[in-house]
């Protein structure tokens, strides 16, 4: 009997008896090791991220996409502005951009052909302001437009011909090819294409925030009749501590060019958000774009 006891005990460990057992033990630890590292990764990325994209703007939808530069794009949004505050039709904002496109690529140049300066490369040698006032991008416009509505029946003229009466350049001929592109700018900045223009920079470039000075410079681009709320000082002042600023508007169209105004002016001022009509945009994932906010209100645009 202690002969068959013993044949029914446990075999003896071979050589290779707990192999599984630390098979299982590597793949346990490799496991570890690689979810740490995913993780590690992720959080690598997120930090990143605001990074990789460097600074710009992309404005339009679809296939008709245009991508700018900061400056160019805080250019664009003060044309629009400029046009709502003289009540100009969308038309009018097609031929400033086409023109300004092939003035100066939208920028505000401090020079030019003989005595050129700012967008337009309007010439103060000829009438059209000191060059103090021709670097200013509200005046310039301004200036622009005024003599735009001076050319009888401009909505109904060719672009390039409308804009060579305005500019009386060397060759009128050239604002036609911009065309396409000014119909996609005046689109976006006038607000009748919602939420099409994003920006985007990295957190090393922000700015001290200025969000009083924006609102002044955005009523002055717009006009008086944008009216700014929010919290306000014990004597009735609007509060400058306060972390928001609410500009109403008269209708959903002209919020959304004062919101991308604002978006495109972001890194300038200080701005960190913007929202409107069901929809925000965040400085720090500005790369990303209008996301859904379905308590932004249609009749104002705050701003952060």
């Amino acid at each position: 009997m202690a002969v068959w006891a013993r044949s029914k005990s446990r075999p003896e460990k071979g050589p290779d008896r707990g192999v599984p057992r630390r098979r299982r033990r590597w793949a346990v630890i490799t496991s570890a090791f690689l979810i740490v590292l995913g993780a590690g990764a992720y959080v690598t990325y997120e930090w990143t991220r605001p990074y990789l994209h460097g600074t710009g703007c992309e404005v339009g939808s679809g296939a008709g996409k245009m991508s700018l530069s900061l400056e160019q794009g805080a250019n664009a949004a003060t044309i629009a502005a400029v046009a709502f505050r003289k009540e100009l039709p969308e038309r009018a904002v097609v031929i400033a951009y086409a023109t300004a496109i092939q003035e100066s690529h939208l920028r505000n140049l401090a020079g030019g052909d003989r005595d050129s300066v700012g967008m337009f490369q309007q010439r103060p040698s000829q009438g059209w302001g000191t060059p103090e006032q021709l670097r200013d991008p509200v005046v310039t416009t301004s200036k622009f437009f005024d003599g735009l509505v001076q050319v009888k029946d401009y909505l109904d003229k060719d672009l390039h011909i409308a804009a060579q009466e305005v500019q009386r350049s060397a060759d009128g001929a050239l604002y036609a090819q911009h065309e396409p592109d000014g119909e996609v700018l005046a689109a976006a900045f006038t607000g009748r294409e919602p939420a099409a223009a994003r920006c985007w920079f990295p957190p090393d470039e922000r700015t001290e925030p200025r969000r009083a000075e924006a609102v002044r410079e955005m009523r002055r681009a717009f006009g008086g009749g944008l009216k700014v709320d929010g919290p306000r000082t014990a004597g009735g002042a609007p509060d400058p501590a306060a972390p928001w600023t609410s500009v109403m508007v008269p209708g959903e169209r002209m919020g959304w060019a004062v919101a991308a105004w604002a978006v495109t002016h972001a890194q300038a001022y200080g701005l960190t958000e913007v929202r409107h009509a069901g929809r925000s945009w965040r400085a720090d994932t500005g790369h990303d774009g209008w996301t859904a906010d379905p308590k932004a209100p249609k009749d104002r645009v705050i701003i952060g």
